[in-house]
């Protein structure tokens, strides 16, 4: 059975209840929050009266799997909100929730001693939840808001059969060991510090490489599509982010300014702005048009403690941005351009699977229905004519503009935002971005802003866990380890290590007076795509016994054959 299917969403909701029934009979005082389904499974709120730890989850779920036994029904009754007020006296979250409904009437379901505020529906009974297992728990501030108490989140998964829970719960043993997290430590390519701040990333020199790699192919391809390399301040006048919007429809979102010689100024949110002063610093004409500026931004926003997440939900990060000043006519052949070059870039570092979204005009909007009409348009018909399906997220637009996403999934299976590209006649019109046109007349341009790989945090984290932290060579902060056996081959070893490097290879030396297998499952766990075990016999033929990082042995090759193995899978990328 589909996990959307609307069973076995009812059941993890039920379960949801189950856990608050087993929770009730551990902690009598305890407060309720809300508990609903969620994709694979469920969670519960709670206000306990001590912290949780792992070892509480296998009692809880036993207390569970009794209540599962019994097969109690899960009875629902209407009830006036005055009797539900009686009924929930000791429950603070539960009358909080009570006075936010506008019914007269309230629903609750009651299952054993459990009973909740709750529209339903539920399964008939509890012997009829299916296979479920209680996974972690996590802080949660109640409503989301920083501002009110946190409580504590307990999370299950439930499928049909226990054949569908334990392949579930093998898949994400496997995840858990791509974790970009977990390999970021392991592997030495970035951490986060408290001392710092949360969300804000220190890359190392292993991760910083690896990040410089992707910079330098990125440049070099913008370069020959017609990209201007640009670089624009940090910090800008407030007046000029109230003045795009920006502070109008972001404002939760951005830091608080800053006093500089008395006027207030702003970490930048976004790139555009810079780049719409550099289009203005002289008179366009239309014969410059389209006119690329691409460059690696940092920007900085502000996120919530709760959803932050290692590197795909920060608050200082780097986009790979780009913004295209083009006439109307321009925009659907640009727009063709940019995902072209984006499915180009992602299939360049491995991806071939991702999704495609078109997300319209949201609520809050800046700009006229006609303009919004003939940006989505332009964009719909850009993807038709490459014969792309796409999905629509109705509302999902930025305020100035729709956009097409394109969005990557990560080893835990959820998919986030990466590439992007925004068609925006609002910024054009707020700064009077203009261009003279053929008619030697004013015309307002259109913006395009666009990435290709999106932030170079979240791509980063999402290349980590897309190859479980084995980069192909040309991305291997290093390609080749030099592994000596004995102390007497330790200088033959350096000899081929500056050769290697003297031809651009990345290579290093393990010198550790270690035993040969313990320097080789040390150089695998690092990844390491070549190792070159150095001994009597290499040093007398002049070469190395070759090894691969997947454990096959390759014998005994020249230095020059190393080097071309090497080189030749740099130059496919494999």
């Amino acid at each position: 059975m589909s996990n959307n299917d609307d069973r076995i969403q009812t059941a993890r909701h039920s379960a949801a209840h189950a856990m608050a029934e087993a929770v009730l009979a551990l902690f009598p005082d305890a407060k309720f929050g809300i508990g609903p389904s969620i994709e694979d499974g469920f969670y519960y709120d709670f206000d306990l009266p001590r912290p949780l730890t792992p070892d509480d989850l296998p009692i809880i779920e036993d207390v569970m799997r009794k209540i599962v036994a019994r097969d109690v029904p899960f009875a629902r009754r209407d009830v006036s909100k005055d009797e539900a007020r009686v009924l929930f006296a000791n429950q603070p979250y539960k009358l909080e929730l009570l006075e936010d409904l506008d019914e007269d009437q309230v629903t609750l379901y009651t299952q054993g001693s459990f009973t909740d505020l709750c529209r339903g529906p539920h399964v008939a009974s509890s012997g009829q939840l299916g296979a479920f297992k209680l996974t972690r728990t996590a802080g949660a501030y109640w409503r989301g808001d920083e501002s009110r108490p946190m409580l504590q989140r307990i999370y299950g998964v439930a499928f049909d059969t226990e054949e569908e829970l334990d392949a579930y719960l093998q898949k994400q043993a496997e995840a858990a060991k791509r974790d970009h997290r977990k390999l970021g430590r392991e592997l030495d390519l970035f951490s986060i510090h408290e001392e710092i701040g949360p969300g804000l990333v220190c890359w190392h020199p292993n991760g910083g490489l690896v990040r410089q790699l992707v910079e330098d192919f990125w440049k070099a391809e913008h370069h020959k599509r017609g990209y201007g390399i640009v670089y624009t301040p940090h910090i800008g006048k407030l007046e000029q982010w109230k003045k795009s919007g920006h502070w109008e429809f972001y404002r939760e979102n951005l830091y608080s300014p800053m006093d500089v010689d008395g006027q207030q100024y702003l970490l930048r949110p976004m790139n555009c702005l810079g780049h719409i002063m550099i289009f203005k610093s002289r008179l366009r004409s239309y014969r410059e048009l389209p006119l690329r500026l691409a460059e690696l931004g940092t920007v900085y926003r502000y996120e919530r403690g709760g959803v932050l997440y290692g590197l795909p939900r920060v608050r200082g990060f780097t986009q790979d941005d780009a913004h295209i000043f083009c006439t109307p006519e321009q925009i659907q052949p640009e727009v063709i351009d940019v995902i072209e070059l984006a499915r180009f870039m992602l299939a360049t570092f491995g991806f071939s699977e991702y999704q495609m979204v078109l997300s319209t005009r949201p609520d809050k909007y800046a700009g006229s229905l006609e303009v919004w009409e003939q940006a989505t348009a332009a964009l719909a018909a850009a993807l038709e004519s490459l014969g792309i399906s796409y999905e629509t997220d109705p509302g999902g637009g930025a305020f100035y503009g729709p956009k097409i996403d394109i969005k990557l999934s990560d080893a835990m299976g959820r998919w986030w935002q990466g590439p992007t590209i925004q068609v925006d006649f609002n910024l054009p019109q707020r700064f009077n971005v203009c261009y003279i046109g053929e008619d030697g007349g004013e015309h307002l341009v259109t913006m395009i802003h666009r990435t290709v790989l999106g932030s170079m945090e979240r791509f980063f984290a999402c290349l980590v866990e897309h190859y479980g932290g084995a980069f192909p060579v040309w991305l291997s902060p290093v390609q080749a380890r030099v592994i000596p056996i004995a102390d007497r081959h330790v200088e033959f070893a350096v000899k081929i290590e500056e050769t290697l490097r003297d031809s651009g290879i990345r290579a290093d030396v393990d010198e550790r007076s270690e035993r040969m297998t313990s320097k080789i499952r040390d150089a695998q766990m690092a990844k390491i795509p070549f190792m070159l075990v150095i001994g009597d016999k290499e040093i007398a033929s002049e070469g190395a016994s070759v090894r691969l990082r997947g454990g096959e042995d390759l014998g005994l090759h020249s230095i020059e054959d190393v080097q071309s193995q090497i080189r030749a899978a740099v130059k496919s990328k494999s």
